[in-house]
């Protein structure tokens, strides 16, 4: 486990709490004291994997992150980052082939808000609607940007259509157009 260290425009690749402790020494602004060594201690021998944030001054930190990565190039690639939990959820396979290209049928789903008036008091209220169609795509996130255009012309301008990456978007591959 290694640990990278930003202050300002000072940043390092440690492998050890003895070197992040010994780069922080060498920052003028920092005053290492036993409590801030103790606690650089114990946040690296933790199992804690998020982001550590210390308070030098009003609006000044430096911060310390736990990395797999074995040099600085790797790490600003994000090439050894180690996974959060619940992150699985975010990269569903469905959210990973929203920009797939892949030209042919697609049925889009989506449930917006359409703005409708109430019948006798004449005023306006956003109203859930479903809305499914097939069209002939590029891709889900052409099968969205489609199903958006359409509906734009056709219900009130104040209407709000969801994100494509979120939940009440939904699309599925129906197989190649001739």
């Amino acid at each position: 486990m290694n640990l990278y260290i930003r202050y300002f425009d000072s940043e390092v690749l440690v492998k050890s709490a003895d070197e992040a402790i010994d780069f922080l020494s060498a920052i003028d602004d920092i005053s290492m004291n036993p409590v801030l060594e103790k606690d650089v201690r114990d946040y690296v021998a933790s199992d804690v994997y998020y982001p550590k944030r210390y308070k030098i001054r009003p609006r000044v930190y430096f911060i310390i992150i736990k990395t797999e990565a074995q040099t600085m190039q790797d790490f600003k690639e994000k090439k050894a980052v180690r996974p959060v939990e619940g992150q699985a959820a975010k990269n569903t396979p469905v959210l990973m082939s929203l920009n797939e290209s892949r030209f042919g049928w697609y049925e889009g789903a989506i449930l917006f808000k359409r703005v409708q008036q109430v019948p006798g008091t004449g005023k306006f209220q956003y109203r859930d609607t479903s809305f499914v169609a097939r069209v002939k795509a590029a891709s889900g996130m052409d099968c969205y940007n489609r199903i958006v255009a359409h509906l734009s012309e056709r219900v009130d301008r104040r209407s709000q259509f969801p994100s494509a990456k979120g939940k009440n978007f939904k699309f599925q591959y129906l197989g190649k157009c001739k």
